[in-house]
């Protein structure tokens, strides 16, 4: 419709080739609504939510079909609806009340493979035999006298054959971290910490890094994020 569109060059026939997204009848009647944690990053630095939307990309396409993934530390559910793309069904945990109340409020209604869960995973596994397992930003925030056990309760949640996804900033990035990530990073590791760590639970370990958006395989002291794909899960340490 004419009265739809600004200016008067643009020819009809572009007009009427023109098709927003929106107007897509598949989709059904969806205006995203975004969680406190989400909608505050947008308005104070919305480039991280870019970053944010490449580490759930990666970890998507790892799991890509997997029957069943956990997700421990879901925030308010931004990146649960990149994995849920990729994945049949996607459960996402997160010890914090106000996050899952808007993940179940503002994400929930319009993803059915995505079940919210409040939960803290210290206080033990969940018991599925989950084909995969991440979590992203939620390390650096576990108590270093406590990681042990959270890693077996990672275990202790996946199949045999089951892999677990895990990044944090590194912990050469933090000299340029804000004060308030100083004040809540109580836990971050070098590369090789990071590995030897990790390695205690798992069998295999892959390293990646990321700068800004961009993941790769270089050089980890210069990495500001750390990413650890780990397989071959050891039981009964």
């Amino acid at each position: 419709m004419k009265e739809n569109f600004f200016g008067t060059t643009s020819s009809e026939f572009a007009k009427s080739r023109y098709v927003p997204v929106q107007d897509n009848s598949k989709l059904g009647k969806f205006n995203l609504s975004l969680g406190t944690n989400t909608s505050s990053i947008m308005q104070q630095d919305a480039k991280l939510v870019g970053f944010t939307s490449a580490k759930h990309k990666f970890v998507g396409k790892m799991f890509q079909d997997y029957d069943k993934v956990l997700e421990v530390g879901c925030m308010d559910g931004y990146g649960s609806m990149i994995v849920s793309q990729f994945v049949k069904s996607l459960t996402s945990i997160d010890f914090y009340a106000p996050h899952i109340a808007q993940a179940e409020q503002y994400v929930a209604p319009y993803f059915n493979n995505i079940k919210f869960k409040g939960y803290d995973f210290l206080d033990g596994p969940i018991n599925q035999a989950f084909d995969g397992c991440f979590c992203l930003d939620v390390l650096e925030h576990i108590d270093p006298t406590q990681e042990d056990i959270f890693l077996k309760n990672v275990v202790a949640s996946l199949g045999d054959s089951g892999a677990f996804i895990v990044g944090m900033p590194s912990l050469e990035s933090q000299v340029y971290a804000s004060a308030t990530n100083k004040f809540a990073h109580i836990n971050c590791k070098t590369s090789e910490d990071f590995q030897t760590l990790l390695e205690r639970h798992f069998k295999n370990v892959f390293s990646f890094g990321m700068n800004d958006e961009i993941l790769h395989t270089g050089y980890p002291r210069m990495c500001q994020y750390l990413i650890k794909l780990c397989t071959g899960p050891i039981r009964n340490l």
